[in-house]
């Protein structure tokens, strides 16, 4: 039987935000007078803010950490963000898995505020069951694993019945810590051409290619 559920990461999954997310972060590092001690570059987006701006600013220092991450912000959220495109077809594909009666949600390592206001502008609203982000919750959960975790026990989800789809290792390994199967979409930043995929792990090149995947599984 096709999933019940398919749950999917954003950024480079659903959406093609690299070029706002790294001119935010340009942004940053410019306004607070540093320099980045690696390129700024797509394969960097996926992982959470901090954890991202520590690898670019290649230190641990909180202070400066928050800074950096509080000018990223600035740029991000006040008009940014909407320069953030869904990937062809993925519109389409989602209208035509939610049309066969299948829940769809969204677990990223995005903040929920951007994330929110990017569905809101591509006119995804109506299409999402659940969204969940690091931060929704106090204190904001650690790590995508938790956050599946967590998001399978709200919202009643049947592993059996249900998949992840991500553009990432970490999204693959997030799966299975929670049981879930896996589906790699290739067409995003941090898996090109399937590099470094599991064995067991499934793979899509297209949104074409993930929908008739979904919908033909048996």
């Amino acid at each position: 039987m096709p999933p019940s559920h398919v749950v999917f990461d954003l950024d480079g999954t659903l959406i093609d935000s690299a070029e706002a997310i790294l001119a935010s972060y340009r942004a940053a590092f410019a306004a607070c007078g540093l320099t980045p001690v690696c390129s700024i570059e797509a394969n960097i987006v996926g992982p959470p803010l901090g954890e991202t701006l520590r690898l670019l600013a290649g230190c641990e220092d909180s202070a400066l950490i928050t800074r950096l991450a509080d000018a990223f912000r600035q740029c991000y959220d006040s008009g940014g963000l909407l320069e953030t495109l869904a990937y062809p077809g993925i519109g389409d594909m989602l209208r035509a898995l939610r049309a066969t009666g299948m829940r769809l949600s969204v677990a990223t390592n995005k903040r929920i505020h951007p994330t929110r206001l990017i569905i809101e502008h591509i006119g995804w609203v109506d299409i999402f069951d659940a969204v969940y982000a690091l931060d929704l919750f106090t204190p904001p959960l650690p790590n995508k694993a938790a956050m599946l975790g967590r998001m399978l026990v709200d919202q009643g989800i049947d592993t059996r019945r249900a998949v992840y789809v991500g553009d990432r290792i970490e999204d693959g390994e997030a799966a299975e810590v929670n049981n879930l199967s896996f589906i790699a979409a290739t067409w995003g930043y941090g898996i090109p051409d399937g590099e470094g995929l599991a064995a067991r792990w499934r793979k899509a090149a297209t949104p074409i290619e993930l929908k008739q995947m979904l919908l033909s599984e048996e």
